[in-house]
């Protein structure tokens, strides 16, 4: 008989993908949403020019458990190294190409 409320067993090996060499930056991200999904899309701005790093797309409850432990993490970092100051906002202007 399966127990139905057993956990799925966690992953023993992760593997990183051959298109993931290493982090990228971003100073910037947007986020879209509709009733099955989350759209991130994270940006490097420098000035007048900047480029999309990653977008990352999932799902509602992943999304919401993902924000759950951001905010876990910053508080433990804070009690460690001290209030993070929150960066500025940058200029409301649009993101994107223009043909």
């Amino acid at each position: 008989m399966t127990n139905q409320n057993q956990q799925p067993a966690q992953p023993q090996e992760v593997k990183i993908a051959d298109n993931i060499p290493g982090g990228d930056y971003a100073n910037v991200m947007q986020v879209n949403f509709n009733k099955d999904e989350f759209q991130m899309m994270f940006f490097t701005l420098l000035g007048n020019t900047g480029r999309v790093v990653s977008k990352i797309i999932t799902n509602p409850g992943h999304f919401k458990r993902m924000a759950t432990v951001m905010s876990e993490v910053i508080k433990k970092y804070e009690e460690q190294f001290g209030v993070i100051k929150e960066a500025e906002k940058m200029n409301e202007k649009e993101i994107g190409f223009k043909a």
